[in-house]
């Protein structure tokens, strides 16, 4: 298979990170997986490589601007030109606002946030010269609606809609597509399921969203002709109420 140039996943966790991971791979990009620990991703990196895949993992702090700087350096310097970098951080945390102290609200933003910034920012530095690439947020339904308990969560989520807005029109014209995703309702992966039994159960056999299936439409927007490009999808599954 002729390598396309690489998609570089920040936050490829073992629900929906991998699986936009694995498309990538499959679609003929060398798949850089990215996550805090580097050794849990030992499975995932295995697992596109038997599938003919090309996949490597990096174990980086998002938070941290010198090892974002570093890890985008680096794969541009060995493995090729970053053609998609897809911002998957999560930090969905329940706390009343009550008991909220800074130094959590301060660790929601960084890892919900501006982690999302460090990588935008260090792939739009590689893409624009080039006049090409694809920069893709992974959003939630607090990006759009705060909740009771969510103050932290929906804050750096909202800002980081914000950001992709922002990118989205500046860098849209020099031939870089941003989009932002929301996905909006429970994604079927093993913490859902252990961590929510009673609410996986209560649901239908498909009514929680599977992550191959939005690892698709994470494709569809790379591959999207820039006549037409979305710079926001919102994503739920069929029984979701919205």
């Amino acid at each position: 298979m002729t390598q396309k140039g690489v998609a570089v996943v920040v936050g490829a966790g073992d629900g929906l990170g991998s699986a936009v991971a694995r498309r990538f791979a499959r679609g003929g990009y060398v798949a850089c997986l990215v996550r805090r620990h580097g050794d849990k991703l030992d499975g995932a990196v295995k697992e596109i490589e038997a599938a003919g895949g090309v996949a490597h993992g990096f174990g980086v702090d998002a938070r941290r601007e010198d090892e974002v700087v570093a890890l985008f350096e680096r794969i541009e310097r060995e493995l090729g030109p970053i053609e998609v970098a897809v911002h998957n951080i999560g930090a969905n945390v329940n706390f009343s606002i009550l008991e909220m102290d800074a130094r959590k609200y301060t660790k929601v933003w960084e890892m919900a946030c501006f982690s999302g910034f460090l990588v935008g920012r260090e792939a739009a530095r590689r893409m624009v010269p080039r006049g090409r690439g694809t920069i893709l947020f992974t959003g939630a339904t607090a990006s759009v609606r705060g909740g009771s308990r969510f103050a932290a969560f929906a804050g750096a989520k909202f800002a980081l809609r914000a950001l992709a807005q922002s990118m989205a029109r500046e860098l849209g014209p020099q031939g870089v597509h941003v989009a932002h995703v929301v996905i909006d309702g429970p994604i079927d992966m093993h913490w859902i399921r252990d961590n929510f039994p009673d609410m996986v159960k209560s649901r239908p056999a498909d009514g929680l969203l599977a992550p191959d299936a939005i690892a698709e439409n994470y494709w569809s927007l790379h591959a999207q002709e820039r006549s037409a490009w979305t710079q926001e999808l919102d994503l739920r599954p069929w029984a979701e109420k919205f």
